[in-house]
């Protein structure tokens, strides 16, 4: 029997369920997974083919998940649907731009309702090439607005007759993910039960922290931000409604009528954690927040004024307060100190120290 391998990349999986369909093993390898070696400066097909067979037949090739036909053809309709929202703000973007540099500013609440489309109409240009890209900036943003329209209401009719379309229905009885943050998720990951734990999905999500640490030497860092950046996206996009408390608003409710009571207490439960970790998240940050106490102009903190350096906090402190004392003794001993204590008593003022240290009451 022969095993096959070859990387991602933008020829898609027809290879793939070609070399399926005549009884052999193939597997589609992730390109950024392949092991490399950093003095390797030459690259040729053939060496390339004879890495990759060295590396499949001792285990070390990372496959990547292919989905069937059906499940791309969606996968393909919903990336359609999100180029044709990012075109549409592009072209928002520039009408805006457009009218900002000349002065035109709306003074509406709404940006692209119909009382901002009005007075899109009533603007007027002294010079005929202004008005006739005024004109033009608006047409763009009409024909993108309806081919988006158009792409929603395709990706709706599909989803409905899909294999998936119950597991649609599940994950809007969450909280923050309507329709197309579920149809999102769904076609970027397909069943989550190809994961073994929650752990590997963060992983692959890219939602877990980075981390360059050795020796006894901890160093964590944020998000590796590895994995599907359209998945990543639509989840931490739902997980800001959890800054809010826990309830069932009608919008949702008439998404979990239909659903199995299983499913809908599942939901529930999960709204509840996902809270109260909110919460308790927001919490340390703020308390994190007060510990940066003592900032310079520049933003800069002080070394020992920072939460975690309690310890050497203090003992500048402590420095600070020794260095105090000896120059008030020094001060007392000097000629300065001494026609200062025939006037009035007590410690040396801050005028006598130079301005460098609080006067002791």
């Amino acid at each position: 029997k022969l095993h096959f391998c070859y990387e991602a990349g933008p020829t898609g999986y027809g290879l793939y369920r070609q070399i399926v369909e005549l009884g052999h093993d193939c597997v589609v390898v992730a390109p950024s997974l392949v092991p490399k070696r950093a003095g390797d400066r030459v690259k040729t097909n053939r060496r390339d083919a004879m890495s990759l067979a060295r590396l499949h037949r001792a285990g070390e090739l990372t496959a990547v998940w292919v989905p069937d036909e059906g499940h791309e053809a969606i996968r393909d309709l919903v990336r359609a649907r999100e180029a044709a929202s990012d075109a549409l703000k592009q072209a928002r973007q520039q009408l805006q731009s457009f009218l900002l540099r000349h002065g035109r500013i709306y003074a509406g609440r709404e940006p692209w309702t119909r009382a901002h489309r009005r007075w899109l109409t009533c603007q007027a240009f002294d010079h005929p090439a202004h008005q006739i890209l005024l004109a033009e900036y608006c047409q763009a943003v009409a024909d993108a607005s309806v081919r988006l329209d158009r792409l929603t209401k395709l990706v709706v009719e599909t989803a409905a007759s899909w294999s998936m379309a119950p597991v649609l229905a599940a994950y809007q009885a969450m909280r923050g993910v309507a329709f197309m943050t579920a149809v999102t998720f769904v076609v970027e990951i397909g069943d989550v039960r190809r994961f073994d734990n929650p752990r590997q999905l963060m992983a692959y999500l890219g939602l877990v922290p980075s981390e360059s640490s050795t020796g006894e030497r901890v160093k964590r860092g944020g998000i590796t931000k590895a994995g599907n950046t359209r998945a990543r996206r639509v989840l931490i996009e739902g997980a800001w409604t959890y800054r809010f408390p826990a309830r069932v608003s009608p919008k949702i409710q008439a998404r979990l009528d239909d659903l199995p009571r299983t499913v809908r207490e599942i939901a529930w439960k999960a709204q509840v954690a996902l809270r109260t970790l909110s919460k308790t998240t927001r919490g340390r940050q703020a308390e994190g927040r007060r510990g940066y106490r003592h900032c310079a102009k520049n933003g800069s903190v002080p070394m020992g004024d920072r939460a975690g350096d309690r310890s050497h906090s203090k003992s500048l402190k402590a420095n600070a307060q020794l260095e105090q004392k000896s120059l008030t003794r020094k001060l007392k001993s000097s000629s300065v100190g001494q026609r200062w204590r025939q006037g009035s008593g007590g410690e040396p003022s801050q005028a006598l120290c130079g301005g460098q240290f609080q006067a002791r009451d």
